[in-house]
């Protein structure tokens, strides 16, 4: 995970101005200094049946993997277009997000929580750690 925290921020130096650059960098950092090891994620042991009801599932790879399977009821945003669908997540209640392994939905978190969604989460492990703990 910490990998593509560093990619992604990486990305997002490289592509700032140069006017923005220290500006952007400052946020970043912030940020970091802020979250914990653990910030954003929540396993799927954690996603009990009491508080399942109430969270919104958001599948974030592309729309043919979406078709395939996943979550029932879950909407398909997928992580390359979180910033411009970011109005479509509740902006209140629990939102985990997923893919298979958690690669993209990480990305997509991370860009969420960075807009201000504190309650933006990966699925660690994705929809490969759901359905081996339900079967």
């Amino acid at each position: 995970m910490r990998a593509i925290l560093a990619y992604c921020l990486s990305a997002c130096l490289i592509f700032a101005s140069s006017a923005n650059a220290d500006t952007l960098s400052d946020e970043l950092g912030a940020y970091l200094d802020f979250a914990s090891y653990t910030e954003g994620v929540i396993m799927v042991e954690q996603l009990t049946p009491d508080i399942l009801p109430d969270v919104t599932f958001v599948d974030a790879r592309n729309a043919a993997e979406y078709a395939e399977d996943g979550l029932e009821g879950a909407m398909n945003i997928e992580w390359r277009e979180i910033v411009e669908r970011l109005d479509e997540l509740p902006a209140s209640g629990m939102v985990v997000v997923y893919c298979n392994t958690a690669v993209l939905s990480t990305q997509a978190v991370l860009m969420a929580r960075l807009l201000g969604r504190s309650n933006v989460l990966v699925l660690q492990g994705g929809l490969s750690a759901w359905n081996a703990a339900r079967p």
